[in-house]
């Protein structure tokens, strides 16, 4: 494998690890849209207004955990991805080093 396609694959899996953390903060940010207009809605109702706060912390906070895990979960794929290039660096700087010294790979 040359230099040019280890960069290129390990470009390939950084732009993935990113597009992977972007859609979690829009999907994030989407889930708080939803949970405001939620709110909105139930702000505008005529219901009385210490329900009316319980009921919009609630549908807030259930919103913050659902978007939390979910930026979470994408940041921990992003580390597993850049732990799995990590390796595969490490294999194959090894490869190389071998293939000039003429040692054999261990």
């Amino acid at each position: 494998m040359s230099a040019e396609e280890m960069t290129s694959n390990v470009e390939t899996i950084e732009l993935e690890a990113e597009r992977i953390l972007e859609e979690a903060r829009n999907t994030a940010n989407e889930i708080l849209a939803k949970a405001n207009e939620e709110a909105s809605k139930i702000l505008s109702a005529e219901l009385p207004m210490a329900e009316v706060k319980a009921e919009c912390q609630k549908i807030i906070h259930k919103a913050r955990e659902e978007a939390d895990k979910k930026v979470e979960d994408s940041r921990q794929k992003a580390s597993e991805i850049k732990a799995e290039v990590g390796n595969k660096m490490d294999k194959i700087t090894e490869r190389i080093v071998s293939n000039i010294t003429g040692a054999e790979p261990g």
